[in-house]
């Protein structure tokens, strides 16, 4: 096994924790967390096939995974500041 398919594994391996959080919680913010924590193990998981595979294709979807996470994180960030001075 090379390094670049142990990495895989490593972050394979990290993805049932950020399941765990974003099903668990407690608190919006905290499934937030999870959820971005997924999106960016999914694009180091997408990079990292496509070195290990020589599929250049790959990269291009990390790179588009990674706009969507940042601009659904963005969402959900202004969505829980509205929400919570919407309550004073």
């Amino acid at each position: 096994m090379s390094f670049l398919e142990g990495m895989l594994l490593a972050l394979m391996l990290t993805l049932p924790f950020a399941i765990y959080r974003l099903v668990r919680g407690p608190s919006l913010p905290d499934r937030v967390v999870g959820l971005d924590l997924i999106t960016s193990v999914s694009v180091a998981l997408a990079a990292l096939y496509a070195l290990v595979s020589g599929q250049t294709a790959f990269l291009d979807v990390a790179i588009a995974l990674a706009l969507f996470a940042f601009l659904a994180t963005l969402g959900l960030a202004r969505y829980i500041e509205y929400r919570a001075h919407k309550g004073d």
